[in-house]
């Protein structure tokens, strides 16, 4: 019996893509790099170790996959692992799927990749579908900008600061965009595209673009802030953002995030592939959105 894998299904994303695959009745298997944590799917998904310093184990992990959906990625470099690294990790997992046989490899991009990106994030994502390309697998690479939803980290931390602080700092101008997408849309627009067979690659985005500007207030109308919203230089922004940073134990903006968001690297140009607008999300979630602190490092890496 054929099954599919989803990685990070403790995670984020791959939470909501395995959550639709159960939905459908698919049986599914999830890679992790965090065995110690709590499954909250109990004993409906089967848990595996990602497994790249030993990719016979992980092609052992990838047998009689049907599809793999592919969440893997690091948002900064820290600790032991980079970009480099993490690029070399997908590669090992692109070339374990293609010795498995895997029928489909499914991968969440993200907008605006090139591998001449002055931006590693961007960069590496460019050569990992670069790698799935060439591998000869059917894929759907899907490219999504900002993802919205209950454990988000950018628009949650933004609400979050907006209710605590009485100064939030824009980096810039703040008029460059972006285009959110809701993090069940995009799962579903993963499933979806996994059951074509033909390769394809699409962005995933929401209905919604937004000025950063205008973003910042209709989250501080959301949850009722009184902050004062300035402009200021870039710089300026990024050592408070340290200065929080440390206050939290975590990093809350990185300078290559402030660059690919002044970049206007997180809109699209092509039509929308998710439905829920984030204005709608944030109305009937005002009690919630920024009442809690979400820190990637907690997440990833303890």
């Amino acid at each position: 019996m054929s099954f599919d894998v989803v990685t990070g299904a403790f995670g984020y994303i791959g939470r909501y893509i395995a959550e639709g695959l159960l939905a459908q009745g698919h049986s599914v298997k999830t890679l992790t790099g965090h065995l110690d944590r709590p499954n909250p799917f109990g004993g409906r998904i089967e848990v595996a170790p990602f497994n790249f310093e030993r990719p016979e184990e992980l092609l052992v992990s990838l047998k009689g996959c049907d599809t793999l959906f592919n969440t893997y990625w690091i948002r900064f470099a820290h600790s032991r692992i980079d970009f480099d690294q993490a690029v070399a990790n997908s590669r090992t997992m692109v070339e374990a799927a293609r010795q498995a046989g895997v029928r489909k490899f499914v991968h969440i991009s993200i907008t605006n990749p090139s591998e001449d990106s002055p931006l590693p994030y961007f960069r590496g994502k460019a050569r990992v579908e670069r790698c799935i390309v060439e591998s000869g697998l059917s894929y759907s690479i899907i490219r999504p900008t900002v993802v919205f939803g209950p454990e988000d980290i950018l628009i949650n931390n933004i609400a979050w600061l907006l209710r605590r602080f009485p100064l939030f700092a824009i980096p810039g101008n703040g008029e460059y965009r972006l285009q959110p997408i809701f993090v069940k849309d995009l799962a579903a627009i993963a499933i979806q595209w996994a059951q074509k067979e033909e390769s394809t690659t699409i962005d995933g985005v929401g209905p919604e673009i937004h000025s950063f500007n205008a973003l910042v207030r209709m989250l501080a109308q959301t949850v009722g802030s009184r902050a004062m919203i300035m402009q200021l230089p870039p710089q300026v922004v990024l050592l408070a953002s340290k200065a929080i940073g440390i206050f939290v134990g975590d990093v809350v903006l990185t300078a290559d995030e402030v660059k690919g968001l002044m970049a206007n690297l997180l809109v699209s140009g092509t039509p929308p592939t998710g439905t829920t607008r984030l204005s709608e999300w944030l109305a009937r979630n005002a009690n919630r959105v920024g009442t809690s602190y979400s820190s990637e490092i907690a997440r990833h890496y303890r």
